[in-house]
C-alpha cells in the first residue's frame, strides 16, 4: 500500500508532533505510518483524512500487490 501522509502533512505545514498529539498518538507511530511501517486501522485512517481534510482513499492507495489471488479460483 502506498500512503501520501507525509506528502500531505507537508504540503499543509503540520508538524508531526502536532498530528501525533491531535490523534492522541505518538510521533513515531505517525512516523512508521508515513513510512509504510504500521498500517492504521479504519478509525485510525478516518482520523488521519479528517485531520489533513482529505479523503482516505487520497492518503492510502492499494497497489497491485495488496490484492491476492483467490486461491480457490481456476
Amino acid at each position: 500500500m502506498k500512503n501520501y501522509v507525509k506528502k500531505n502533512r507537508v504540503k499543509k505545514n503540520i508538524d508531526i508532533n502536532k498530528l501525533a498529539t491531535t490523534l492522541n498518538v505518538s510521533p513515531q507511530i505517525i512516523n512508521d505510518i508515513e513510512n509504510n511501517i504500521y498500517i492504521p486501522d479504519a478509525i485510525g485512517a478516518l482520523k488521519l483524512a479528517k485531520f489533513l481534510q482529505v479523503k482516505v482513499e487520497d492518503i492510502f492507495i492499494l497497489e497491485k500487490s495488496d490484492y491476492k489471488k483467490d486461491p480457490l479460483s481456476t
